[in-house]
C-alpha cells in the first residue's frame, strides 16, 4: 500500500472512530446547552474530516461505490442537519438548494456507476443508502413550499434525523469494513438501530413540545 494511501486510511479511521465516540457521547447529554454546541461543532468537525479523506480514497486510491455513497449521504445529512439550526425561522436559503442539487448530482453518478459493481450484497447497501438519500433530497425540495411557521416545528426533528443519521452511517462503514463477512447485514444493521433511535428522540421531541403547548394554555 502506497504511503501516502496508508497515511489516508489513517487519518480516516482516526476520525471516523472519535466523531462516532463523541456522537453517542453527546446522545447521552443534554440537548440545547452550550456544552452540546461545542461538542456538536467537533463532531462536525470530525464528520467532514472523515468525508474528505473518504472522498480522497475514492478518487485516488480505488473508487468503491458502497463507501461513495455513504460518504455523499453522511456529508449532505451534516451539512443539511446542520443548516436546519440556521433556518428555523425564514427556511430554506439558496445556498441549501445548491447542497440539494449538488447531492443529487452526486447520487446520480454513483447509480450510473453502479453497474460496474459485481457484488450483489454491496448492490443492496448501495441502493438502500441512495434510496435514504433520495427521500431526503425530496423532503428538503418540498421545504421550499412548506409556510414559515412550520420550520419553527420541523427544524428539531429535521437536526435529530440528519445528525443521527449521520453518525449510524458511519457506524454502517465501519461495520461493513470491520465485519466483511456480514456483509451486506453488518451495513444493514446499524442503519436499522439508527432508525429505531431516530423515532425514540422525534417522540421524545413531540411530547416535550406537547408538554409547553399544555403548559401555556394553563391558565395562571
Amino acid at each position: 500500500m502506497p504511503q501516502p494511501h496508508l497515511i489516508n486510511i489513517s487519518i480516516h479511521i482516526l476520525a471516523g472512530s472519535a466523531a462516532i465516540l463523541l456522537g453517542f457521547f453527546l446522545l447521552a447529554k443534554a440537548k440545547g446547552s452550550s456544552e452540546h454546541r461545542r461538542r456538536g461543532r467537533l463532531f462536525a468537525g470530525l464528520t467532514l474530516l472523515v468525508c474528505t479523506t473518504a472522498t480522497i480514497g475514492n478518487v485516488l486510491f480505488g473508487y468503491r461505490p458502497v463507501f461513495a455513497v455513504l460518504t455523499v449521504l453522511v456529508l449532505y445529512q451534516l451539512l443539511s442537519g446542520w443548516r436546519a439550526v440556521y433556518t428555523r425561522a425564514s427556511g430554506p436559503q439558496a445556498i441549501d438548494g445548491a447542497m440539494t442539487v449538488a447531492a443529487l448530482a452526486a447520487g446520480l453518478l454513483i447509480l450510473l456507476r453502479l453497474v460496474e459493481d459485481d457484488s450483489g450484497q454491496r448492490a443492496i447497501v448501495v441502493l438502500s443508502s441512495l434510496g435514504g438519500l433520495a427521500t431526503i433530497l425530496l423532503y428538503d425540495s418540498a421545504r421550499w413550499l412548506f409556510p414559515h411557521r412550520w420550520h419553527a416545528v420541523l427544524w428539531r426533528y429535521e437536526h435529530i434525523y440528519k445528525l443521527l443519521a449521520s453518525l449510524f452511517a458511519m457506524l454502517s462503514a465501519a461495520a461493513g469494513n470491520l465485519l466483511p463477512a456480514g456483509q451486506a447485514w453488518t451495513q444493514l444493521g446499524p442503519s436499522v438501530l439508527g432508525l429505531l433511535c431516530i423515532a425514540w428522540y422525534w417522540r421524545r421531541q413531540y411530547q416535550q413540545q406537547r408538554q409547553a403547548r399544555q403548559t401555556v394554555s394553563v391558565p395562571a
